[in-house]
């Protein structure tokens, strides 16, 4: 089952901008995640991702290697994949069916990252 980090909810932040893995990172960890990991493009992402096993990854769209939904369709296609979910910049209506066909759990625009909202995706798989 992967790693277990008590009962906080293990997160990997996969976002090619510092700043924006910085502020999640602070925002997550005062709701009581567990940021495991983190990850600055997706070949990245999944190599950190096999390693840690999180139960959540918060996942750019735009990364500068691969499209974040590809990553996205890695990660899901796994055993026991983790709960991904998109987040941009922009508003999740650019993106229409990409993120349900990717196997992503839902999307958010980082503005609006919570933890009320990433529960709400587990809850929902």
């Amino acid at each position: 089952m992967g790693h277990h980090w008590g009962m906080a909810t293990s997160v990997v932040i996969v976002d090619d901008h510092a700043g924006f893995r910085a502020t999640a990172r602070l925002l997550l960890e005062a709701e009581g995640f567990a940021v495991v990991g983190e990850a600055a493009d997706g070949a990245e992402a999944l190599r950190v991702v096999d390693a840690l096993a999180p139960q959540v990854v918060l996942l750019d769209v735009c990364l500068p290697d691969v499209d974040g939904f590809e990553v996205a369709r890695r990660l899901t296609g796994r055993a026991n994949p983790p709960c991904v979910v998109m987040v941009s910049s922009r508003d999740g209506g650019d993106f229409g069916s990409l993120v349900a066909d990717c196997g992503a759990c839902g999307f958010i625009a980082k503005s609006e990252l919570s933890r009320a909202v990433i529960e709400e995706f587990r809850t929902r798989r």
